[in-house]
């Protein structure tokens, strides 16, 4: 496996574990928030969209800043139902995971920029998946919070680490 396919894989895990946090809310339940300086999950999911197309189109050719972008506008509530709200999901990571396809390991030494701002690319991708990291934990906190007892867990369960750390073992045992 390549540097490009391991940073690809992390991204993508991301994008799973959201995708499953929004996957157990309904369409009312997507715009919650605690108080209005909040944001919902459905404006969090706007903001990351937003920022996945622009920074990962055109990638190595210009800026990730892009000026169609209108990134105080993915801040504003809207009315999108949950489907609405995971399509802006998917069409973001395919954005960004069709980027990450195209590049080779010899890729990660170029320059590219973001609000004019010179980085090599693997700078540019550890500053996205720490970015888009962020945002899923907020996303999985804000669901769970809403979900309370019905919350369905997406990672080891309480008090079955050790079980989960044998079946780890045992699935990659060489």
């Amino acid at each position: 496996m390549n540097i490009t396919e391991i940073i690809t894989k992390r991204f993508i895990s991301y994008k799973e574990l959201g995708g499953k946090a929004i996957q157990q809310l309904d369409d009312l339940q997507i715009h919650w928030k605690r108080d209005e300086n909040d944001n919902s999950i459905f404006i969090i999911v706007k903001h990351l969209h937003g920022n996945m197309l622009s920074r990962f189109t055109d990638f190595l050719t210009s800026d990730g800043e892009k000026s169609w972008r209108k990134r105080d506008d993915e801040f504003e509530e809207g009315s999108a139902t949950k489907q609405e709200t995971l399509k802006l999901w998917t069409e973001g990571w395919d954005c960004l995971i069709h980027t990450l396809h195209s590049l080779n390991d010899h890729d990660l030494q170029k320059s590219v920029t973001i609000r004019g701002e010179k980085l090599i690319v693997v700078d540019a991708l550890i500053r996205q998946i720490a970015h888009y990291a962020y945002h899923v934990g907020q996303i999985v906190c804000i669901a769970k919070t809403i979900k309370g007892k019905d919350w369905q867990n997406l990672s080891v369960p309480k008090h079955q680490s050790q079980e989960f750390t044998r079946e780890m073992k045992e699935k990659y045992k060489s």
